[in-house]
């Protein structure tokens, strides 16, 4: 039996600066054999109506994919002469610290890493029955594939030459241990294919013989009418959209022989066809990187971590907190998805752990915690395309209400007075103001990080006096007020003026995680420790949804719904279910609960009420997984440090901007200025002034335009430092507000077909290969604006560069130059207040933004 260690290392303060990064399994590479009498040389299968799959025995045996309007392009193929199916058993080793999460392979007790075709076969409706539904049966036929996959006995020569050579009578002879598996292909819609991997038990190789007799397979297809569709649960875990495969106990008599000494799989392997100059990008909100091609990419939400890999803020992070810098892997928010420059994609179903191996030149391989694997192969002729895809099956973000992108949201904390006076001052100079978003409305306290909140949903009183007051002059002047909470409780022994102890109260109803032994688990978290909800537990949703319900009472139109990353991987929770697994899950459900109260709030309204887009509310996440875009509102890129570097300052704000755009979520922006700061005698990070100036001109292109004080405001500056901060802040919000005629339109079309806001050029230009290259330093708004960020300290010029394939001049926003050339660069210069900002010559959305800035005194 394979075993699972958690290793807790909340309190330990002296670590290795260097920790290592997540240890997998080896890259996992065997032999592909089959029997050339009863596999055809060459095949084509149907798979349902618009797909085919190609096998060729050509060079050892491999498939192709490929959509019948386009035969000759495969969007899937296997390696020929290797196997693509394999699978092991290995110890598990979690190291867990305050929301951040290091998981390894250990001991790898068994590795089946060569594979057999011992059949390829279409499955028509009629083999079904009555079982199949009629959407399934839209699909059919559906394509199996069956056969074996083992490991031949150390130390054989002779039979490590066979597999090498293909002969199944040597191999027989020679087999140490081996399972069966069955892979299936159906058609999902017209543009997606569906995939399948389940094995039987792993087993000693004696009288193991690669025929069909000793397979049992046709009574597997006599009995695919058992086939089930398993029921959906609306936390979504369980979700199967189509047919699944089902082994029958009379079927696992012939996978499990008499000797049942061996642990069942605990790692999947998919192994297929890549090449050396194919990019890969996606895999959700990653900070470092757009193409992934070359890294090994985890899929686990957790921490982002504080530096990821720049120096020194890595290392001391790393020192005094297990993990706690991150590496250029580690984000909140990741996705098993990707598309690639070759106009291919795949993602996982699920949400058990996975690791994408990309760092062989001729192939992926794709490992999976777990004992089956389940996914979809996209077909699209372009990025945009693909993204539509892939969007249309996991969901796509509803549009959002005007009032958010019409003007800044002022993020700032200090009470009733302070935000008054800060109003006024942003009155002064015109400033346009959607919202004032005030985290600090539930009290804050001083810890060893810096200013932190009481986390117990309720206005503090004393800190923000007249709080309806306050909430319902700014709401005259068509100001909405934002507030913020998570899914964690902090007890409130040590808060005065305290209403309501929401953790006691979800303690007495029962619907906090639990640890192993049964009591409430008091999760570590920055600096104390909170019960985090047990979002699984029937009454969860409507105890948290009353919460909101209050502070929406009070006048409060939006919220963030902080967290979600640190769900305890030897959690207890209600559901049973593994909460590693569940961890994975977590900030999708979280996310289900805001968007599920935002519903029910208007469906509860009255005629214009209800519809009333200056009445409709709004949250925004950091944390979140494949489908949470479905649910989500808006997303941030969570906490980056206030500095230029390149793994988690204002450069990863682009890159996590533009990955996570690609992968789905169409409305994201970060904090301007940044959020981590750092005070200390050997190592300061705190936000300079022209920091502050340059995040304001990037945020002032993304969807929402939002500020934050950080974690130290004292040691930070602010848009209300001085006169040229304050100015600075009312042009550039001026300017976000000149392009809300088309951010509008941009916000409509997400909503539609999934594409982002902010668009990395590869989505309109894949043929550049100059463009395949970029990571922050441009970036597209929709297909007419194009944005050139000053993000490196002390410069005033960026080479801008003018991509292949576009029909129309690019004009400079404050000269009005036009630079006609194709597939060329040139040096722009941007001093502070003139970001190098280009729109399409002579298109409608030009003109328009360009007059709406000479109506608003900027050009």
């Amino acid at each position: 039996m394979a075993s699972f260690k958690i290793t807790k290392k909340h309190h330990k303060h002296i670590n290795n600066p260097f920790p290592s990064k997540p240890k997998t399994l080896p890259f996992t590479q065997g032999t592909l054999i089959f029997d050339s009498e009863s596999i055809p040389s060459q095949q084509v299968y149907d798979i349902g109506h618009d797909f085919q799959l190609n096998w060729s025995s050509n060079n050892g045996g491999s498939l192709s994919i490929s959509h019948k309007s386009k035969p000759s392009r495969s969007i899937w193929a296997t390696v020929p002469g290797r196997a693509f199916v394999s699978a092991a058993v290995a110890d598990t080793e979690v190291g867990e610290s305050r929301g951040s999460f290091l998981i390894k392979d250990k001991n790898v007790r068994l590795v089946c890493n060569h594979q057999s075709v011992e059949e390829i076969r279409i499955v028509q409706e009629s083999d079904y029955q009555d079982s199949l539904s009629i959407e399934a049966r839209a699909r059919s036929p559906v394509l199996l594939i069956r056969g074996r996959i083992f490991t031949v006995k150390e130390g054989k020569k002779r039979a490590r030459t066979s597999v090498d050579n293909g002969s199944l009578q040597l191999v027989e002879k020679n087999l140490s241990t081996c399972a069966k598996y069955w892979m299936l292909f159906d058609q999902k819609n017209s543009d997606q294919v569906g995939f399948q991997v389940r094995f039987g038990k792993p087993d000693s190789g004696r009288a193991q013989k690669f025929s069909s007799r000793s397979y049992g397979y046709r009574g597997l297809a006599r009995k695919i009418g058992r086939i089930r569709r398993l029921r959906f649960s609306w936390c979504g875990y369980f979700t199967r959209k189509g047919v699944v495969i089902a082994i029958s106990p009379s079927e696992e008599e012939n996978v499990v022989m008499k000797n049942a000494s061996f642990p069942e799989f605990n790692r999947i392997c998919i192994t297929y066809s890549s090449e050396k100059s194919e990019r890969f990008y996606g895999f959700g909100e990653q900070f470092s990187h757009m193409d992934l091609k070359g890294k090994r990419v985890p899929i686990f939400v957790q921490e982002q971590g504080i530096g990821r890999g720049d120096q020194p803020i890595t290392f001391a992070a790393n020192l005094v907190s297990y993990r706690a810098g991150g590496d250029e892997s580690t984000t909140y928010a990741p996705s098993p998805f990707y598309m690639t420059s070759k106009m291919r994609s795949v993602y996982l179903e699920g949400y058990n752990y996975s690791v994408f191996d990309l760092t062989k030149d001729d192939c992926v391989q794709i490992q999976i915690h777990g004992d089956m694997i389940e996914g979809r192969i996209l077909n699209g002729n372009s990025p945009s395309e693909l993204i539509e895809r892939f969007t249309e099956t996991i969901g796509r973000p509803q549009q959002l209400p005007e009032w958010i992108i019409s003007g800044a949201v002022v993020g700032m904390q200090g009470g009733t007075e302070k935000v008054r006076r800060i109003w006024e001052e942003l009155r002064s100079k015109d400033t346009p103001i959607s919202a004032f978003w005030l985290q600090d409305w539930v009290g804050q306290r001083k810890t060893v990080i810096g200013s932190q909140l009481w986390w117990n949903w309720e206005v503090d009183s004393t800190r923000y006096s007249g709080w309806k007051q306050l909430i319902n002059d700014l709401y005259s002047q068509n100001i909405k007020v934002m507030t913020y909470c998570n899914p964690c409780l902090a007890p409130m022994d040590e808060k005065k003026n305290v209403r309501r102890n929401m953790f006691e109260e979800a303690k007495k109803l029962d619907i906090l995680v639990k640890d192993t032994k049964g009591g409430t688990y008091m999760v570590p978290n920055t600096a104390f420790d909170v019960g985090m909800l047990d979002l699984t537990h029937p009454r969860t949703a409507a105890w948290f949804k009353q919460v909101l319900q209050e502070m929406v009472d009070d006048g409060v139109r939006g919220w963030m719904a902080d967290f979600g990353e640190g769900l305890p991987v030897d959690a207890s929770l209600y559901s049973g279910e593994d909460p590693i697994t569940a961890h994975n899950r977590y900030p999708e459900i979280w996310a289900r609960i805001n968007r599920e109260f935002i519903e029910e709030w208007k469906s509860s309204r009255l005629g214009k009420e209800a519809e009333d887009p200056h009445e409709a509310l709004v949250f925004f996440m950091r944390a979140g997984f494949r489908n949470s875009p479905k649910w989500a509102s808006l997303f941030w890129e969570g906490d980056q440090m206030v500095s230029w570097q390149a793994n988690d300052g204002i450069k990863s704000a682009v890159v996590g901007l533009l990955s996570s755009g690609i992968s789905g979520y169409a409305f994201n922006h970060s904090d301007i200025g940044g959020y981590c700061a750092v005070n200390l005698p050997l190592i300061k990070y705190q936000r300079s002034e022209e920091l502050l100036l340059r995040w304001m001109e990037l945020n002032a292109f993304t969807t929402v335009f939002r500020t934050h004080e950080g974690n130290k405001p004292s040691c930070n500056a602010q848009f209300y430092s001085n006169d040229t901060t304050l100015s600075h802040f009312s042009r550039l919000a001026n300017i976000y507000k000149a392009w809300k005629f088309y951010r509008m339109q941009l916000v409509k079309e997400a909503s539609e077909i999934g594409l982002p806001v902010c668009r990395h050029l590869f989505l309109h230009y894949p043929k550049d290969e100059y463009v395949h290259r970029l990571t922050y330093e441009q970036f597209l708004v929709g297909t007419e604006i194009l944005v050139v960020p000053v993000v490196d300290k002390g410069k005033e010029v960026v080479k801008a560069y003018f991509p292949e394939g576009e029909s129309c001049e690019w004009k400079h926003v404050w000269t009005g130059k036009v630079y006609p050339e194709r597939g060329f660069e040139t040096w722009v210069e941007a001093p502070i207040g003139y970001p190098a900002v280009f729109v399409k010559n002579g298109s409608e959305t030009g003109e328009t933004f360009l007059g709406n800035l000479r109506e608003y005194n900027i050009l």
